[in-house]
């Protein structure tokens, strides 16, 4: 490699994924893992702390909107303190947050302690997830960014099954406050790794322009390397695009297409977060043991993951628009099944296992969509306001799940989910990609 101006994700662009690079993947992922365990706990223990304090299911309410209002503020604070402190002290102190305070909640002693305490650690939750997504993607190579992107957000179903594993099996022995001790106590484990072997970004150090940054970030690129680099280079920051307006998004070309975006993307969290938080507490209220009912979410998440290998690889190749009207009109169906289906419990489960597909597939084609819509001047602005659009969503979702728990019983609950889909499914319908555009954006999945 030769002296002179060199950025440092051309750099990486132009070599193999090495060791270092796998390590930082590797704990991104771990951490988006337990992020996802911690946030889906209060879905597996809500029938059990319910009863625990003389609840009826439609009081969970407020406790669940705690929490994903905590993710909401937490993902926008979090993921712009991790630009100006760096993304390795975000992220301890995300899962400081999130660790701590769920720790707290296996001894909250009422029903309005666990609302404050979930809201706190909703934001370490939330803010985990874009500085986790920042930092993953400044150490791969952007061949690879879309995969190592998808396979780090990945973590966060797969923690969601591991809790509800751990919340059927155990939860009758160890009780529901186990689940939060367990869920607090790993985190702080995981931070201590963390402190020791996560590296910070190389590029953020670069960006800061400061001269104890920059040998910092020589020393980290010759870790990844695992070679020197000359004397004579100098890193620069990589040639940013310029960023788009939101009242760029509103202008003549794209008013009704970025309309038609944040309304999808709006009532697809919608649905997506009623049946997430909502779906234990539902199989409880049919007649399911409590332990029993924590395998609902344990299906639903499995059913994601196995779904998002094979769509990362269809996507490039079909019309996401086509496929996306195709997997809401699915998920419909299965709405209307779940709520004829009662207390057939073989057709209830293979139902839900149906809705990681057509009610929560969905996450993993909208930013590929949103890729043939803008030009790439407004792709980032136009995936970035489209996705906090979603997170409103998931904070209506955790209320309106037990809106139409307590007016329309268990069937009304599975019919109400299918309102946001149709109308999601509507928005879809108007969306029209750019004539020549050639979708090139990175899959990415929220949850």
């Amino acid at each position: 490699m030769a002296g002179g101006k060199q950025s440092i994700q051309d750099l990486l662009d132009g070599e193999p994924i090495r060791g270092r690079q796998w390590l930082v993947f590797l704990m991104c992922f771990f951490v988006a893992a337990l992020d996802g365990f911690d946030t889906q706990c209060i879905a597996y223990t809500g029938p059990a702390i319910a009863k625990a304090f003389g609840m009826a299911p439609a009081d969970m309410t407020y406790i669940f909107i705690s929490g994903t209002l905590g993710m909401a503020i937490g993902a926008m604070a979090l993921g712009s303190i991790g630009d100006k402190i760096g993304r390795r002290t975000a992220i301890l102190g995300a899962m400081l947050l999130f660790g701590v305070f769920s720790l707290a909640i296996a001894f909250a002693t009422s029903p309005t302690q666990i609302v404050v305490l979930r809201f706190l650690t909703g934001l370490g939750m939330g803010g985990a997830t874009p500085v986790l997504l920042a930092l993953s993607a400044e150490y791969a190579p952007g061949r690879a960014r879309g995969t190592v992107l998808t396979g780090v957000l990945l973590g966060l179903p797969l923690g969601a099954v591991l809790g509800g594993l751990l919340a059927s099996g155990w939860m009758p022995v160890i009780g529901w406050q186990g689940i939060y001790l367990v869920g607090g106590s790993l985190p702080l484990v995981m931070l201590v790794v963390c402190l020791i072997v996560l590296p910070e970004s190389p590029q953020l150090l670069v960006s800061r322009g400061k001269p104890g940054d920059l040998e910092k970030s020589r020393s980290l690129v010759e870790k990844i390397l695992k070679r020197p680099v000359p004397a004579g280079t100098q890193f620069v920051p990589a040639e940013k695009v310029a960023k788009g307006s939101v009242a760029a998004l509103f202008a003549p070309a794209y008013r009704i297409r970025t309309i038609a975006v944040w309304a999808t993307y709006l009532f697809n969290w919608i649905a997506w977060f009623m049946l997430l938080l909502w779906l234990p507490t539902v199989l409880t209220t049919s007649g399911l043991p409590a332990a029993t009912a924590a395998f609902g979410t344990v299906t639903v998440n499995t059913a994601f993951i196995i779904c998002a290998i094979p769509l990362s690889f269809v996507l490039p190749k079909v019309n996401a628009r086509l496929l996306l009207l195709g997997m809401f009109a699915l998920g419909i169906a299965i709405c209307i099944g779940l709520a004829l289906a009662g207390t057939n419990w073989t057709a209830v489960f293979i139902l839900v296992a149906a809705a990681g597909f057509g009610v929560g597939g969905q996450q993993l084609a909208l930013n590929y969509l949103i890729s043939g819509i803008y030009p790439t001047e407004l792709r980032a602005t136009g995936t970035g306001w489209a996705i906090g659009i979603g997170r409103t969503g998931a904070i209506v979702g955790s209320a309106a799940g037990g809106w139409f728990l307590q007016m329309g019983g268990v069937p009304g609950y599975y019919l109400g989910i299918a309102v946001p889909l149709a109308i999601a499914a509507l928005a879809v319908a108007l969306i029209r990609a750019r004539p020549s555009a050639q979708p090139d954006g990175a899959l990415s999945a929220a949850h």
